[in-house]
């Protein structure tokens, strides 16, 4: 019988439970390997913030590539573990927003999932939010006031 810890096919997993794998992602972050220096203040005082990205923390964790570590989400026993430490890192770029220069950020936020587009919503013909529903709200005006029956 096949050890539960190996594939049928292919190499023997990195980790044999979830518990392993989120102690070695823990340490990714508590003990940031990959860092860059930021100016902050009037006086410019440069610090050390960690940087942790979805490859370095592949790396760390001794897959030989994203795709590697993307598909340890697709074992169920793992997945929830994984979504967690990707969530993580998408926490990290959205903190880069505050920074200034947040072209990276919003370019690697984009490829987590997440979209630069305005949702308008209409109901019953009117665009909701629109700025004449904005004007009849803050003057207090029926929609339906003088219109034509």
């Amino acid at each position: 019988m096949a050890n539960k810890n190996e594939n049928s096919v292919g190499r023997k997993l990195l980790f044999s439970t979830p518990e392993e794998l989120q102690v070695k992602i823990d340490e990714y972050f508590d003990k940031p390997v990959d860092t860059r220096t930021v100016y902050v203040g009037a006086d410019k005082m440069p610090i050390n913030v960690s940087v942790p990205t979805i490859t370095g923390l592949a790396l760390f964790l001794g897959f030989e590539s994203r795709q590697s570590f993307y598909d340890y989400e697709k074992r169920d026993v793992f997945s929830y573990t994984i979504k967690k430490a990707r969530l993580r890192v998408e926490r990290e770029y959205e903190q880069l927003l505050q920074w200034g220069n947040t072209t990276g950020a919003i370019f690697a936020l984009k490829n987590l999932g997440w979209k630069d587009e305005k949702v308008t919503e209409h109901k019953g013909g009117v665009t909701v939010g629109s700025p004449l529903d904005n004007i009849r709200t803050k003057l207090n005006i029926d929609k339906d006031a003088g219109a034509d029956e």
